[in-house]
């Protein structure tokens, strides 16, 4: 018996985000970071519904690491992440960098996202066209996060700075967009190939059922 990707997602994340709810630092900071988790896990069992809109294993696949990512940050904060403040000791570095990481990841993880609903959706069928809107799709979506946090941290002032996780970088809203525009560039530059095999094995899969 076959196991359905998402249930399998479900079921390697659901444990980290348990232990990742038990007495995180901040609560509310929490909620704001784990809250596209929720979001991302409703979007793929409603997806399931229709065809058109299953995702390949490759992007699921993806999708859970960025989940575990925000799972784990939303527990410590991304300033306190235990692997990026031994980092930071061991590399001699100004700040925890974890957030850094998960910026790359959501340019990453949304072009691939973006990418597999143009070509099956066949939004868009020129390669060299493909690559610049998705790019710049994952960039218009790292602007509005950044201007989410903007908001989210004017409402509460108290989970501010854990929200937005500055660290008192003056540059950190512009090195957050900078590094989710290179991670949405190495997936339409580097990561088509296993992505096609992926979208290939979706069809077939989809064509036998």
């Amino acid at each position: 018996m076959k196991i359905h990707p998402n249930f399998l997602l479900l079921t390697c994340v659901a444990p980290v985000l348990g232990w990742s709810a038990w007495q995180p630092f901040e609560p509310l900071t929490w909620w704001l970071e784990v809250a596209p988790v929720f979001l991302g896990f409703a979007a793929l069992f409603i997806a399931q519904t229709r065809s058109a809109w299953r995702l390949s294993n490759f992007a699921i696949c993806l999708i859970g690491m960025h989940m575990l990512l925000l799972i784990v940050g939303g527990h410590y904060t991304y300033a306190r992440v235990p692997l990026g403040n031994w980092v930071a000791e061991t590399f001699n570095l100004s700040r925890n960098h974890y957030d850094r990481l998960g910026h790359f990841a959501q340019g990453l993880v949304p072009a691939v996202i973006c990418r597999e609903i143009f070509i099956r959706l066949h939004v868009i069928t020129r390669r060299g066209w493909l690559g610049f809107c998705v790019v710049s799709v994952c960039l218009a979506i790292s602007a509005t996060y950044e201007l989410l946090e903007c908001a989210a941290a004017l409402i509460s002032a108290e989970a501010a700075e854990s929200f937005l996780g500055t660290q008192g970088d003056v540059w950190d809203t512009q090195s957050d967009m900078f590094l989710a525009g290179m991670g949405a560039l190495i997936a339409v530059l580097l990561l088509p190939r296993v992505h096609d095999r992926s979208i290939a094995f979706l069809g077939k899969r989809a064509a036998l059922i």
